[in-house]
Order: C-alpha cells, then structure tokens, then sequence
C-alpha cells in the first residue's frame, strides 16, 4: 500500500499562485492519482490575466503548464475572496454555503464557520487518516488571537490581515507570533519556510498529508519581496480591445463612465507592475516546494494545480483595478493540474468551476464526496478527457454593491461595484440577471470582449430558457440537481 500526499498553495492578487498537496495511503494508484500526492496550486485573489496569459518559459508556473493538463473553461462562483474560497473547501454554490461576501450577515468567516466549516475537504480527509495543514490566508474575517485552530487542520499557521506582508499576527497551532519589517518576515517567505518543513516532517514520518498554502500576495496593496521591488521597469497593463471601453447596452451602474484619464491610467500601470513584481515569490516558492518534494522522494507521486479563485480588471471596460462583475476578465481563471494519472500536455474544455476542486481532491485521496456537494470530480475529464453528463454551463452568484468599510476588497463606482446579480457562464456566452431587473447577454463567439450587450435583442423564447435555466442553478443542490 502506497502513500497519496496533497499540497495545495494559493495566492491573493492579481498574478497570484498557491500550491495544494493531499495524501492519503491507496492499494489502487490510478484510482489515487498518484501515490504520492497531488500539489494544488491556486492563485487566489486575482490572477486572471497574467496567471493565464502571461506564463513565462523558465518560471515555475511554465513548468507545471508546459507538462499538465490545462482545463481552459475553468470558473469561480463569485470573483471575490472569500465566496470563492468557500466554494472550493465545500464544493458547494454560494446559494448553499451562504457565504455571498467578505463580511456582514451575508459573508465572511462568521458566516462560513456556523454551518460550513465542519465539512470541507481538510476534514473528510483527515477523517481519512491524513494530517492536514492550512497556511497563509483563511477565510475574510479569521483573527489569529480570537479564533485559534480550525476544524479539519492538524498544521495550523494562519495570519488575519497579512495584505501588507510585514507586521501581521501568525497563529502558529494556538500561538500567537508577531512578524515585523525585516526582509525574512516577508509573510509569502515564511509561509515557504514552514511548507517545506511540514512537507519534509511527514515524508520522513511516512504520513499522507494535505497542505495548502495561500498567500496573501499578490492582493493590495502589493507589496513585492524586497529582492523584487525593482522587477520589471516600464511595465504596463494590457491594453486589449475591451481596455476603456464601456459596453453598448451597457446595465446602470457601468454605463455612462468617463474615459479613462491620464492619471488613472498610470496608477492602473503601478498596479500591474507591482502585482507582477509581488508574484515572483510565489513563482519562487512554487519552485523550491517542488524541488522539497524531489528531496523527500515522493515528487514522482505528486500532482500539482495552479489555479485562482478570481480574476482581476485593470482598464478593462473602463474600470479601475477590481473584480467582482461577471465578465470574463473577472470569472475566467486558469486552471492547470499535472503529474500521474493525468494526460500532459492536453486541453480540457468542459465547463469546470472551482465547485470542483473539493470532489477531485477527495477522489484522489480515496474519499466519496457526500450528497451536499454541488461539484464533481475531474478526474475523468484529466485523464482521458471524457465525463457523462457533464454540465454546460456553470453559474456565479454575488451580492453587491460592496461598501463595507473594514472589507480589503471594498470598491469605489470607479472600480466596478455592481449590484446584487447571478449569471450563467458557458462557453460561448454570459447571462446576466441583476436585483431590479437589468440584463446582459455577449455572445462570445462574435463579441469575445463582451463589448456589445445583445440581451434586449434576445428571442423571446431564448430569452425565458435562458432565465428558467438561471432560476434553476440557483435553487440547485448537490451534484446531479447542480448540471
């Protein structure tokens, strides 16, 4: 009997990058995966446009890509933090964990740990004899004095609001330690340092594991490792077809914007270039993590995803840099696994969400997903390409606007606050329904930018398929009721 291991990390920002790896002991290793673990690597803010675009030969993020299977429809239930990550512990839809936002009644950690907390995947694989490790970012809302260890997790070295990298509270298994400003406190640093050590301890000790490491970096304010603060002078943000441009059609609240001014358009310019210069740790400790597996001889058994649990705007649709609306720069997150048991160098595109992860991480470690989970596994999609009944279309869900005060993701009319909506996402098409009556509908086919919004246009019957199917996947549970 041979050992499943799983390391995830993620990362919040724009180019972010995480890692996830899972472990478990498996008499069958096609059935496991890989007898030796799966490594998750998910960016987790907003990595949409240059995790997926911009993927450079010699990074480490390449090497996964180069060698993996990338799924190339792959969204997020909500382009927001912690909808989204609540999406991926549970496998389950926003309308069923409850967790819409970053905080109040609707979001955040209080939300997630009254119902949802108790079954993720940390806690049916630890149910499954796995130690279990989370570190970085949680969940919106974790303080590391008043609420310690959380259920599932045996490795526990979390941070509330690390954004700035220096100067946060690490809980340490309930120990409480501060970090300051100096270069070795950069908290993407001293998340790689403990990774290793937990990866290196239950190798030697035999034990299937899972770890993921989120970082905060590349979030705001994006703060880069100080060896990187000069990386990339002269960089500037895409200017692709959408970038200052408003929709025709376009719903209320984007409609009617100004062209973006000069000043503007430089500060979006910093942003993305920090952004870039803040991903090179997590490109870094992509590398040195895999290269930990290598030494402790299970990196043959190892799987490794890249993915995020949002994308980003920057100038797209005449917006300041955000996320939180349904179009593609904002939904569409790369997704790429590798490693046994997977096809290299293959192109999935069925319609995948990160309702998903939850379901393929527990197959590769031996676990039967419960009835309350919305997504499925994609294993058969990663190995031979092929899953019965696969869904069409998948569904994101937000309420808005976003005007929490103490919320790190609060965003001015500027950067695109929408109002409460549910969209459906195929893909070759965006519906939109908002609170108050509102719609959009871009055909990808002609309109990839989504600079034309035809729902006004739309056959009747069209029309109210569109909106049953909508009304549908917003009721849903479980797997077969969420297709």
């Amino acid at each position: 009997m041979r050992t499943t291991r799983f390391i995830a990390l993620a990362a919040a920002g724009l180019l972010g990058g995480g890692l996830a790896a899972c472990g478990g002991d498996k008499a069958d290793d096609t059935a496991a995966g890989a007898a030796g673990g799966p490594i998750t690597v998910k960016a987790t803010d907003t990595g949409c446009d240059v995790a997926r675009n911009k993927v450079d030969a010699g990074t480490s993020v390449f090497t996964i890509t180069n060698g993996g299977n990338k799924v190339t429809e792959f969204y997020v239930t909500d382009s927001l933090c912690c909808p989204s990550r609540s999406s991926i512990l549970t496998g389950r839809f926003p309308h069923n964990t409850g967790v819409f936002t970053n905080g109040g009644d609707d979001g955040g950690f209080p939300v997630f740990q009254k119902e949802q907390e108790r079954d993720t995947f940390a806690t049916a694989l630890r149910k499954q004899g796995y130690r279990t490790a989370m570190m970085g970012k949680y969940l919106n809302g974790y303080q590391p004095k008043e609420h310690g260890v959380r259920p599932g997790w045996t490795e526990w070295d979390v941070a509330g609001a690390g954004y700035s990298e220096f100067n946060y509270n690490l809980n340490e298994n309930g120990t409480v330690k501060h970090y300051g400003k100096a270069p070795g406190d950069y908290l993407t640093t001293v998340i790689e340092g403990k990774a290793s050590s937990f990866i290196t301890a239950s190798a030697e000790a035999g034990e299937p594991f899972l770890l993921e490491v989120a970082t905060f970096a590349p979030h705001g304010p994006y703060t880069p490792a100080p060896q990187d603060e000069q990386a990339f002078p002269g960089l500037r943000a895409p200017r692709g077809p959408s970038f200052d441009k408003v929709p025709a059609d376009a719903p209320a609240w984007l409609a009617g914007r100004e062209p973006l001014s000069a000043e503007e358009i430089t500060k979006i310019d910093a942003a993305y270039r920090k952004r870039a210069q803040s991903v090179l740790s997590i490109d870094r400790m992509i590398g040195s993590l895999r290269q930990t597996l290598e030494k402790a001889g299970v990196a043959d058994r190892t799987v490794v995803v890249f993915s995020s649990d949002n994308g980003f705007h920057l100038g797209e649709h005449r917006l300041a840099a955000g996320k939180q609306t349904a179009f593609d720069h904002d939904v569409h997150v790369p997704l790429v696994m590798a490693g046994p048991g997977i096809r290299e160098g293959a192109a999935v595109d069925a319609t995948v969400q990160n309702i998903d992860l939850r379901p393929t991480f527990e197959e590769l470690g031996g676990v039967t997903p419960g009835p309350a989970v919305d997504g499925r596994s994609l294993l058969p999609l990663l190995r031979d390409g092929r899953a019965a009944g696969w869904r069409k279309t998948g569904l994101i869900e937000h309420h808005g606007p976003n005007n929490a005060a103490d919320d790190p993701d609060r965003q001015t009319s500027a950067a695109g606050n929408p109002p409460t909506y549910a969209a459906l996402r195929a893909p070759d098409f965006t519906y939109v329904e908002y609170e108050g009556g509102a719609r959009e509908y871009y055909d990808r086919t002609t309109d990839p930018d989504e600079l034309a919004n035809t729902a006004a246009r739309l056959p009747a019957d069209r029309a109210t398929q569109l909106h049953d199917a909508l009304e549908s996947l917003r009721a849903c549970k479980g797997a077969d009721a969420c297709e």
